[in-house]
């Protein structure tokens, strides 16, 4: 039998005191970020919040109540204070609809909130009231360490934290971008890029990595990792315009300019679609570009976008269903939920010529 992980152990560990380690977990003050990071990386490490003491006891505690107050709690829907990420937006908006209907089916309310502080959230969480929590997006460590301290069962949607343990919801991007990139390679394109930030969210790691799978696997050099346009800082509309535009400058240059390009997100693919057009280059007569989502706008874009259609209500209705049964049976294993996503053909993608 594995032996018990306590803060004391934590504390050994790291040559600090039990106190500060209590202090770190609780979330409470009196600590400095830095030393509460390395604490939280360590009980992660150590195995903490994996043992049924550290939250499957007190997820067992909300399910026994939650058959006779069901009638009277609510679903709590965690969507940080980001100007892309809101209730509004073409992308989180339809999750959010997904979680609204499938909460109504069963009989719940919900409750939005969108908070990126810690402190603050802690102030209006109040778990006797809520059966669980969904989290939409990308949202910090140190708030979900909060959810986890009192034991409110969590799915998280579009995320995953390395350091908290939650089932989690995704659709499938990486097999998605890789049949994209095949199906560019299959009507000629051998000389693909993708555009889009890796490190803005785990998504976007995945379709990066699907795509650099289906080059190699077919006998293809993907793109080198330090490219400029992969190691961008989140998703501004300005910068991302200048940016792409000062890259193909640089490529035409070099007589290296793509004959597709694969962008992260549909967003990034109309932007990617303006700056060509500027430029005196026509999508798909001298490049194709792809996007990834599916928004309403896609369909819209000059030309209209061949994507991935991601299918963002159901990623909603399979959170709320995972939350409902993780608050059933709080011991069983944790899940990742992948959604199949589907291409959408369009105009922007085309054979390439002679």
């Amino acid at each position: 039998m594995a032996k018990k992980i306590t803060m004391q152990k934590i504390a050994d560990h790291l040559g600090v005191s039990k106190f500060v380690v209590s202090k770190s977990l609780s979330g409470k003050e009196g600590v400095n970020e830095t030393t509460r990071e390395r604490v939280i990386q360590a009980a992660s490490q150590l195995g903490y919040f994996t043992q049924k003491n550290a939250y499957m006891q007190n997820a067992k505690r909300s399910s026994q109540t939650a058959d006779n107050d069901r009638n009277k709690q609510s679903v709590l829907v965690l969507m940080p204070n980001i100007r892309s990420q809101t209730q509004d937006s073409l992308y989180w908006g339809k999750i959010v609809d997904g979680i609204a209907l499938a909460l109504d089916e069963h009989g719940l309310g919900m409750v939005i909130v969108s908070e990126h502080r810690a402190d603050n959230f802690v102030n209006i969480l109040n778990p006797g009231g809520l059966l669980g929590l969904v989290g939409v997006g990308t949202i910090s460590t140190s708030l979900l360490l909060e959810v986890h301290r009192i034991g409110l069962p969590m799915v998280l949607i579009d995320h995953e934290d390395p350091l908290i343990p939650s089932d989690t919801v995704f659709a499938n991007n990486m097999d998605s971008m890789s049949r994209l990139s095949n199906h560019l390679l299959g009507i000629g394109h051998t000389r693909q890029h993708f555009i889009g930030p890796i490190r803005y969210s785990r998504s976007f790691r995945d379709r990066w990595i699907g795509f650099r799978s289906a080059l190699e696997e077919g006998g293809l050099q993907s793109q080198a990792g330090d490219d400029e346009l992969l190691l961008q800082e989140g998703m501004d509309a300005i910068i991302l315009h200048e940016e792409f535009k000062q890259w193909l400058m640089k490529r035409k240059k070099e007589d290296n300019v793509p004959t597709a390009l694969l962008c992260g997100n549909d967003f990034i693919a109309l932007t990617v679609c303006n700056v060509l057009r500027e430029e005196g280059l026509s999508v798909p007569g001298d490049i194709s570009v792809t996007g990834f989502d599916n928004i309403d706008d896609a369909a819209r874009g000059i030309p209209p976008l061949t994507t991935v259609h991601v299918p963002k209500e159901a990623m909603g209705r399979a959170a709320v269903e995972k939350l409902l049964s993780r608050i059933n049976s709080p011991s069983a294993p944790l899940e990742k939920i992948l959604i199949a996503a589907d291409i959408v053909h369009r105009d922007s993608v085309g054979e390439l010529r002679g």
